[in-house]
């Protein structure tokens, strides 16, 4: 048990360090999934409200610390969709592929809708580039997570 603890713990950093490589090494940007929201999301399902919070907040800090406006905004939106996810664990059982590609699909698009509110940000992005956005974290959400299963030999 405290091995696949670690296992996913180590996975959800990869995904953290994956994100940042792919976003600020590469320079790739926006062309590259938001695989900080993945793991906020996946990582969410196995804590507590109150540590699934904390770690949002410190993501969305260490998200903020590389943009150029709207310092904090990543940090409400990770500690928002952290404690919603931890929470959702009393609400929907199981772990299933299609409620994990459901529940990446709507915490991207409640991370977007949360970051523009806060922001001086265009809301005209929430019809045009969240919907498009938020499935490209869930396909790639859904392939990490299914590729870390296969490894493990989680279910």
């Amino acid at each position: 048990m405290a091995r696949s603890k670690y296992g996913f713990s180590i996975f959800v950093v990869f995904l953290v360090l994956i994100h940042l490589v792919l976003h600020v090494g590469m320079g790739i940007g926006e062309s590259a999934p938001d695989l900080m929201t993945a793991a906020v999301l996946l990582a969410a399902r196995r804590m507590r409200a109150a540590t699934a919070a904390l770690l949002g907040l410190l993501l969305g800090i260490l998200e903020d610390s590389l943009a150029l406006v709207s310092f904090g905004a990543s940090a409400v939106a990770f500690s928002f969709i952290a404690l919603l996810g931890a929470r959702s664990r009393d609400l929907f059982e199981g772990d299933s592929m299609l409620f994990v590609a459901v529940y990446l699909f709507l915490g991207k698009a409640l991370r977007d809708a949360i970051h523009v509110l806060l922001t001086p940000a265009e809301t005209g992005m929430l019809l045009t580039a969240t919907p498009v956005a938020a499935l490209y974290v869930m396909v790639a959400g859904l392939i990490a997570l299914g590729v870390y299963r296969a490894i493990t030999g989680e279910r």
